[in-house]
């Protein structure tokens, strides 16, 4: 292996982890209880905004206890861009309701509005906006449409913690909001996840469901089929200690892409922008090739170089298993066999960013 191999993303562990995770195996503290899981609890939903704030095990059962809280199952549709991670997606099948996929914007790369509105029917329950890259959706748009026709409206933030939408932040706009806390999300704890919301009711029922539907008031008795989606105090600790240095690891994210905007232009690429009246939280710096053709032979010219890289998300409905009822979905299609995810660590250094740049300028000019 290269020694010198650039990765895509590298965590920033520094500021309390170590201490916060050494009190918890002092303590003994280490699963589901302990006073990290409550502290980080409450000051996430402080940070972002929200009265609710439950913890989970990771970004995907997040999404799932979502759609539980809502009551989302069997015969119901819920809308979805299909240029996302596969996740929602999920979520969305797990419950026994079907997924109904929409396009994206070209401007934003987010679900499209205009056809969120052509694909409701009387089934539908729920649009689920997924914030993709760090950039926002449309939520004045996307919420309008969801009072119009009194359906839910959840986002999925696992891309978008710190990314604000006329200046409020993502997650405080829908009826409930879920984050991710993976490995290579902007704030993580390894595996984890959030499930948020202004409605004390919807709070009550994630939190019932997530702890094996344990009754509140009698020990061991549960009364409905819960899971177990708790997140551990360790995990908690991190995430605590994470979020102590929120404000800092964004500004560096966001410096990063304005570094990568500087460098690369001029080049016949082009990067995933900021939309107007939003903060994007830069979870990955992503550009676009300028054609199809050319995005492997990039891809490969950086991993010679090496500088690891991903593809953007394969859109949903090409994928076998949901694939039933295709239809083109082409912005979203273009979008998805151009683009390239590029290192957007923190962490990474001006000259790590020199090499990178110089790397995609010297592959732009031997194809022009």
């Amino acid at each position: 292996m290269n020694q010198h191999r650039i990765p895509v993303y590298r965590p920033d562990l520094g500021g309390n982890v170590k201490a916060y995770v050494n009190e918890c195996i002092d303590s003994s503290w280490i699963s589901s209880r302990g006073r990290f899981v409550g502290e980080f609890e409450s000051a996430f939903a402080a940070y972002i905004g929200v009265e609710h704030a439950a913890s989970v095990c990771n970004g995907t059962v997040a999404l799932h206890l979502a759609l539980l809280a809502l009551g989302i199952g069997p015969g119901d549709e819920v809308i979805v861009p299909t240029l996302t991670y596969i996740a929602p997606v999920n979520a969305i099948a797990y419950t026994g309701a079907t997924p109904v996929f929409v396009d994206s914007l070209r401007s934003s790369w987010q679900m499209d509005p205009e056809d969120v509105q052509r694909h409701i029917t009387p089934r539908t329950r729920a649009i689920l906006a997924v914030h993709l890259y760090g950039q926002t959706c449309d939520m004045a748009a996307l919420a309008a449409i969801a009072r119009e026709h009194r359906l839910f409206l959840v986002e999925d933030c696992a891309e978008a913690f710190g990314s604000t939408y006329a200046g409020r932040h993502a997650g405080t706009f829908g009826d409930i909001a879920t984050f991710s806390f993976f490995g290579n999300k902007t704030i993580t704890t390894g595996e984890g996840g959030m499930v948020v919301t202004n409605d004390k009711t919807l709070n009550e029922r994630a939190r019932h469901f997530k702890g094996q539907g344990l009754a509140a008031h009698r020990e061991y008795w549960h009364d409905v089929v819960g899971y177990n989606y708790r997140m551990t105090n360790i995990a908690a600790a991190i995430g605590l200690a994470q979020l102590e240095r929120a404000d800092e690891i964004i500004a560096r994210k966001r410096d990063l892409a304005l570094q990568y905007t500087r460098r690369l232009a001029g080049l016949p690429i082009e990067l995933h922008a900021e939309a107007p009246d939003t903060r994007h939280s830069y979870w990955m710096v992503s550009i676009l090739a300028d054609r199809a053709e050319a995005r492997e032979p990039l891809r490969n010219a950086l991993a010679e170089a090496g500088i690891e890289t991903r593809p953007l998300f394969y859109p949903v409905h090409t994928m076998p298993m949901y694939a039933r009822s295709y239809r083109k979905h082409p912005v979203a299609e273009d979008l998805a066999w151009r683009g390239i995810n590029l290192p957007s660590w923190p962490g990474l250094s001006g000259e790590q960013i020199d090499h990178i740049a110089h790397t995609i300028a010297s592959f732009c000019s031997r194809s022009a």
